[in-house]
């Protein structure tokens, strides 16, 4: 009998997985922080004899090869792909052993990226499962535009051929397992449920109900922002990653974070906005350790930028320094627990902004002068919008602040955390800033005039 155990990176919005038999197990797409991937190995009592990427990957760096050498397994990487490190080169049609009756084969998949290669499952030569990786996803497909602009379109319709081939060479019931898709900007859209069969994409799919021309212009279409870090991914990965060092990083004291912030760095407060807004150093930003931290603290980040955390306990500082090694932010230059009295030089109080629903927007005087800040992406700004907000996206407010006109700034997101991290920001350059922390479905309702239609989203 096989197994298959998920590994979710909810952070990121991935999976890998572990799957095998009795004795021997392969590892697909594995995290930079693989102790988690053997660990799933020793519960199941198995050898992970071979670790699989299905890609390159483009959103996080991969724990593969730094697995591999642990374990002493084999590497196995798409034969295309363009790496630095020693591999075993892996073609279409190849297949695998991994344990009595267990085998994998190797299929072609072109479309997330060139040399993409999805990978069968198979128990006694029948298919029970595909590893998809950012080929067909659950409702969707990966993103075709991360590896060369001019390469996109192409990408994309290679990506519907993929899906065919999917379809086509594997029965109904094959359980589709991507990595991507969750939550992942790698993603071409959010994952369209939890589990899913060939049988049931064949039904839904956009890629497997649409022909060539109409899915490519709807994809491309639809394509949101890339994160900026995105950029460092792939080269780290073909560069061949060094091995996660996750032990705890040096401590600062109230001097010392006040020193860093003099010297420009990145002092980033772990805890959740509404303990932010209530009280915090001076010039702290704020990315809560519970949301997308590793997606956007990575995506603002200058990169290679020093960044010390703060955070409320131990624990919490460990999970989000785990989950930055991740995106390749490693080692924090330094790190402190505790709340902002344990932060700051003694006499020096807390900074504060307020926080507000839609409904107190609304109940403002409409000749009180106010300026109403949009952090969201283009795309959710096109399905409506406040009329007179202004529109810059979360991830471009720290190079264009100066854009921002003067007055207090009521920010709003759509839900409320990355409003969060935009009133931080706002207020670290000291603008006066009020964080709307509630969900934009209740601006309408709030006898706010939100529009939406043809024209430009700037305003």
């Amino acid at each position: 009998m096989f197994f298959i155990d998920t590994l979710d990176l909810e952070g990121l919005g991935n999976r890998s997985y572990l799957a095998g038999g009795a004795h021997k197990a392969v590892a697909v797409d594995p995290p930079r922080d693989i102790d988690q991937v053997l660990a799933a190995a020793a519960r199941r009592g198995v050898r992970i004899s071979h670790v699989l990427e299905t890609h390159i990957h483009n959103d996080y760096v991969t724990g593969g090869l730094d697995l591999a050498r642990l374990t002493g397994a084999e590497y196995l990487v798409p034969a295309a792909a363009r790496v630095s490190f020693a591999r075993t080169p892996v073609h279409d049609g190849d297949t695998v052993t991994v344990d009595e009756g267990i085998t994998l084969r190797a299929l072609a998949t072109p479309g997330h990226t060139p040399h993409h290669t999805s990978y069968v499952l198979e128990e006694q030569g029948a298919a029970v499962a595909v590893f998809t990786g950012g080929s067909l996803l659950i409702g969707t497909v990966g993103r075709p535009d991360l590896v060369e602009p001019r390469l996109t379109e192409e990408l994309a319709r290679a990506q519907h051929a993929s899906a065919y081939r999917l379809a086509a060479e594997l029965p109904d019931e094959t359980e589709v397992l991507p990595t991507h898709g969750f939550g992942s900007f790698c993603s071409s859209a959010q994952a369209d449920g939890d589990t899913s069969t060939i049988g049931k994409e064949k039904a839904g799919n956009d890629a497997l109900v649409q022909d060539v021309d109409a899915f490519v212009s709807a994809l491309l279409a639809g394509l949101d922002d890339v994160p900026a870090y995105y950029a460092h991914m792939g080269p780290a990965n073909a560069a061949g990653p060094a091995p996660v060092d996750l032990t705890a990083p040096p401590v600062a004291d109230a001097a010392d974070i006040a020193a860093r912030l003099a010297a420009g760095e990145w002092v980033v407060d772990l805890r959740n906005r509404i303990a932010f807004a209530q009280g915090h150093v001076a010039g702290a930003f704020n990315f809560e350790a519970d949301g997308k931290l590793a997606t956007y603290l990575a995506w603002l980040i200058p990169w290679g930028k020093p960044v010390t955390l703060l955070a409320e306990s131990p624990e919490l500082l460990a999970k989000a320094q785990r989950e930055l090694a991740r995106v390749g932010i490693d080692r924090p230059a330094a790190a402190a627990t505790g709340e902002p009295a344990d932060w700051l030089p003694e006499g020096e109080d807390p900074r504060s902004f307020p926080r507000a629903t839609f409904a107190d927007l609304a109940a403002l005087d409409p000749y009180e002068h106010r300026i109403v800040l949009d952090v969201r992406r283009d795309s959710e700004r096109a399905e409506g919008w406040i009329k007179g907000s202004v529109h810059i996206p979360v991830h471009q407010l720290h190079r264009r602040q100066d854009e921002v006109p003067g007055g207090v700034v009521w920010v709003h997101c759509a839900g409320g955390m990355r409003a969060g991290i935009a009133a931080s920001l706002l207020d670290a350059a000291g603008r006066d800033v009020v964080a709307v922390d509630d969900s934009f479905d209740a601006a309408r309702s709030a006898g706010l005039q939100v529009v939406s239609g043809p024209g430009r989203l700037g305003s």
